[in-house]
């Protein structure tokens, strides 16, 4: 048995950015303010990158959360999509200190859902991982499928359903890479969690990642190093999620619990242990760590968007400041970090590592007051 998915992973009918339609202008400040006025709240993007811009000097060397920054309030970019609004003097603020900035737009706030599609030829996993959840017999054909285009076709066909990728009806962006983003509205009050396609954990087919609560989507219009994020055709709305798709999201964990409320992510066993271990000014000393310690392990739960670069550097520089105040010892401080790193970045232990090294040793040059509070 085999089956026909009948697409191409392209489009023929791309278009100029929004902005330009929608202004008369395609810079970027134009996309941060057409977004803004759609309602969904925008943050800038380092100049021609995917990433957030960077942080101020203060938030990034004394480790501290989002909530409760007082850079928010004030108007400052710091903490990505935490930061974003639609308020136009603060996005004229914004772009205007920097106008190469790309325009992300916080998914959570805008209400929105997004399937992206990504065009990798990659070798095929397990059938029980291109869909999961969905046992494929063995008799059907897998051998066409190549890229998250024909998983996401496999999953519609499977459920008698359109393809997404050829759904007109709603905003549709084309990635610099030949993937494709679907923007929907969600239902209000309803929460979506984010995934990526190859997770273990949560996933809603191969090669097809969702942005949703929690994460960030880059605006069409937005032009990074490797090209423009063009949107397709002539919608430039979101239309409602189709309730085929809500219910798959649903079916493959992507629904949060509405009550009780998820609790934080607590600092892994062993990463605990280690700061038991430390030497001197015990107490103090493990309640500093394990501050920073637990916003690297909640990292976890948001495979992208969640800072974890940024929130690893800020826990190893304050491992390295109780290590150079002589209030814990320093294969103990990095053994706490390589765990908590390796929770909630499974198979990137190296470039972890890296950062864990670089920050300790930063961290160190200045020593932390047992009595500092993070």
């Amino acid at each position: 048995m085999s089956l026909e998915l009948g697409i191409s992973g392209s489009d023929s009918t791309l278009r100029a950015p929004i902005a330009s339609e929608a202004r008369g202008s395609g810079t970027p400040l134009a996309t941060a303010l057409w977004c803004a006025e759609q309602g969904w709240p925008v943050h800038p993007l380092a100049p021609g990158r995917k990433t957030p811009a960077a942080n101020c000097g203060r938030c990034r060397d004394q480790p501290h959360s989002a909530q409760g920054c007082p850079c928010i309030p004030a108007g400052r970019w710091c903490h990505g999509f935490h930061a974003a609004t639609t308020d136009p003097h603060r996005i004229q603020a914004w772009w205007a200190e920097q106008p190469r900035f790309g325009v992300g737009v916080a998914c959570g706030p805008a209400n929105l859902v997004v399937i992206d599609v990504d065009a990798h030829p990659a070798p095929l996993p397990d059938p029980d991982r291109l869909l999961p959840g969905i046992h494929i017999p063995a008799s059907v054909s897998l051998g066409g499928l190549q890229h998250g285009f024909h998983s996401l076709a496999l999953l519609a066909a499977l459920r008698g359903q359109q393809d997404p990728s050829q759904d007109a009806t709603t905003l549709r962006v084309r990635t610099p890479s030949g993937g494709l983003h679907l923007w929907y509205a969600a239902r209000p009050g309803h929460l979506w969690r984010c995934s990526t396609g190859s997770s273990a954990k949560r996933a809603l087919a191969w090669q097809v990642d969702v942005r949703a609560h929690g994460g960030y989507i880059i605006a069409p219009g937005t032009t990074t190093a490797l090209g423009t994020y063009t949107a397709c055709g002539t919608v430039r709305r979101p239309a409602p999620l189709p309730g085929w798709l809500a219910a798959e999201l649903e079916r493959t964990g992507h629904r949060p619990a509405l009550t009780p409320p998820t609790p934080p992510t607590p600092v892994p066993s062993r990463a605990r242990a280690a700061v038991m271990a430390a030497r001197g000014g015990r107490d103090t000393a493990e309640r500093t760590l394990a501050t920073v310690l637990r916003a690297v392990a909640e990292c976890a739960a948001l495979p992208e968007g969640a800072g974890f670069s940024e929130k690893l550097n800020r826990a190893a520089f304050t491992a390295g400041g109780l290590v150079g105040a002589g209030r814990m010892n320093l294969a103990d401080a990095e053994a706490a970090l390589v765990t908590a790193a390796a929770q909630a970045r499974p198979g990137q232990e190296r470039r972890s590592l890296q950062i864990i090294r670089s920050g300790m040793s930063a961290g160190s040059r200045r020593p932390l007051d047992p009595g500092v509070r993070t």
